[in-house]
């Protein structure tokens, strides 16, 4: 298949840049899967479409506040994007503007309780930093780092807390996993009440989330590796959700990502944790998701391509085609979608 049969033409006054006041009033479409009837409501009325013995999988990863802004000791302004912790105080980094930031170059943030050295400029641009500070470097990050938000989004975010999940735990993300950012804890007790499981998996988002294919054609394109991890508590709820005939209900591409790469080639879960590149796309067959909650996705992007996957892509156009048509909000801040 070719990228470009994954277009759809989005007006960019849909792109949503700042989050509704309240996270589960944005509106959901609801796809059959089969059928490709598409049904409006709103999140909040998501419940009303799980059944008890059901389970839900979130991912629990949590953004790291990973945008630094700072400024060389001459007074030229610096930004630094953290990627990878290498360990004892490294970083891979991108940063800007990259020409002023060669090796031994010296860069001050805030109020200089956090410092930088560059000890390598990479072949691919990116530098290794060592940072220089007291204390613990996430509580450092909190005060002055700011959430790395898609280049999509142009306004500044006034509650970073926006951009996490109410249930965001586990420290690594580049990008938030933007579906679960819907979920109130209120709605997830009245999820619980109605006797459906929830289930936590972990998946540190990459910035190669935002990466565009470029290959003209899709089995071309080669996917970043991301790290994925289970625990015993969650495969031993997943097995027993399909022991009962219950359905896997995954929240996000990265739970189903998570859950295709770690499943068992019998269809059942034990804990583990692997890098994982997988591609899904039209034609791969779903061994663990049965059910998924999602948002709208880029044109032609490898997400747009797991949904398409999941629901047919002559489905998933036409949802998208209804979606621009009723003024849907799109992407990582906009309105959900449920396909079942």
């Amino acid at each position: 298949m070719k990228t470009r049969d994954f277009w759809y033409d989005l007006p960019e006054e849909l792109i949503a840049q700042t989050p509704l006041q309240q996270r589960d009033s944005s509106r959901l479409l609801v796809l059959d899967k089969m059928s490709g009837q598409v049904t409006h409501r709103h999140f909040y009325d998501v419940i009303e479409y799980l059944k008890p013995g059901d389970c839900l999988v979130m991912n629990d990863s949590r953004v790291l506040p990973a945008r630094l802004l700072g400024h060389r000791p001459t007074g030229g302004a610096v930004e630094l994007l953290l990627l990878r912790d290498l360990g004892d105080k490294k970083w891979e980094c991108l940063a800007k503007p990259g020409r002023k930031l060669q090796e031994g170059q010296q860069v001050v943030f805030g109020n200089g309780e956090l410092t930088a050295t560059v000890t390598e400029v990479r072949e691919d641009g990116n530098r290794i930093v060592t940072f220089h500070y007291e204390g613990i470097f996430l509580e450092v990050l909190e005060r002055l780092g700011k959430m790395p938000l898609p280049p999509y989004i142009k306004e500044e975010l006034q509650d970073q807390e926006r951009y996490q999940t109410v249930y965001s735990k586990e420290v690594g993300s580049a990008a938030a996993p933007t579906a679960g950012l819907h979920f109130t804890n209120d709605l997830l007790e009245k999820i619980r009440s109605k006797g459906i499981d929830t289930a936590f998996i972990t998946l540190h988002v990459g910035l190669g989330t935002f990466r565009p294919v470029k290959a003209e054609s899709i089995d071309e394109h080669h996917m970043h590796s991301e790290l994925c991890m289970m625990s015993t508590e969650t495969a031993a709820i997943l097995n027993r959700t399909k022991a009962r005939g219950g359905r896997v209900i995954c929240v996000g591409t990265t739970s189903c990502r998570t859950l295709e790469s770690l499943v068992d080639p019998d269809g059942t879960f034990s804990e583990k944790s692997r890098w994982t590149d997988i591609f899904i796309y039209p034609g791969y067959k779903f061994k663990a998701m049965d059910a998924l909650i999602t948002n709208f996705h880029l044109p032609e992007s490898t997400l747009v391509m797991l949904v398409s996957a999941f629901a047919g892509r002559e489905n998933i156009l036409s949802a998208y085609e209804t979606a621009v048509s009723e003024k849907y909000r799109f992407f990582s801040f906009g309105d959900a979608m449920l396909i079942i």
